[in-house]
């Protein structure tokens, strides 16, 4: 019967694609973790709105794409162990976060924690920070949590949050 099905479907014509006017701009959000003037971390939730549609590599077909500024990076996969606790810390460089598995939470200086699982992204811009330094991470999970981190090799800014679009 499946086989059926695929047959059929293989036999209607292509849907038609809209025209990328036709089409509305994404947006996705992240967590930026960043430092104001007087070394106060914060966690404020920023949108990427710099949307274009374009094919990443023709002939493939378009798809919505929000590039950030050509530089260097270092990738890296980190696995934290259940129960993992991070004490209060600052990000060695600017970096993006990306759950993979599992849920873990970071908190700002300022008391704002938010929790993090996979689709969600974080960008740790926490340097230059007083006191009790950048912030506090841990795992929510009683399971080990995977990381994506993408380190930048740029400067972190100082009260700029979302300057990330």
């Amino acid at each position: 019967m499946r086989h059926c099905i695929v047959i059929l479907l293989s036999l209607l014509p292509p849907l038609p694609l809209l025209a990328a006017e036709e089409l509305e701009r994404p947006v996705f959000h992240y967590w930026h973790n960043w430092t104001d003037a007087t070394g106060v971390t914060h966690m404020t939730r920023c949108p990427l709105t710099e949307f274009t549609l374009k094919s990443m590599s023709p002939p493939a077909g378009p798809q919505w794409q929000d590039r950030q500024p050509i530089g260097t990076a270092q990738v890296l996969t980190t696995v934290q162990p259940a129960g993992w606790n991070g004490t209060w810390h600052e990000d060695p460089k600017v970096q993006w976060i990306i759950p993979l598995r599992g849920t873990w939470f970071v908190q700002a200086m300022d008391g704002t924690r938010v929790e993090l699982g996979p689709g969600d992204i974080s960008l740790g811009e926490d340097q230059n920070s007083t006191g009790k330094q950048g912030h506090l991470a841990g795992n929510v999970s009683e399971e080990s949590v995977t990381l994506m981190v993408i380190q930048l090799d740029v400067t972190p800014t100082i009260g700029q949050p979302c300057h990330f679009k």
